[in-house]
């Protein structure tokens, strides 16, 4: 029996569609990096939540990095 053309070739059943542009992931810095200034300049009259505010958008910024450098992120490892 001869293979119709609507079916593809052995081997060729999967395709990975590729996204066109940057993942929202790697763009989350271009939000919090300008907010990191306006903190300290919004709240300069409140230092104790400035100073809060300031640390909480830090760490979350150092643990976003963390996860995109870590095993949990890379999809190829499993």
């Amino acid at each position: 029996m001869s293979s119709s053309s609507s079916q593809p070739p052995e081997g060729d059943g999967v395709y990975i569609r590729q996204t066109k542009g940057a993942p929202f992931k790697f763009l989350v810095p271009l939000i919090y990096a300008p907010v990191l200034p306006l903190i300290r300049l919004t709240l300069r009259r409140k230092p104790v939540l400035r100073d809060r505010l300031f640390t909480a958008v830090l760490v979350g910024a150092v643990a976003h990095g963390s996860y995109l450098v870590s095993d949990l992120y890379d999809s190829e490892s499993k």
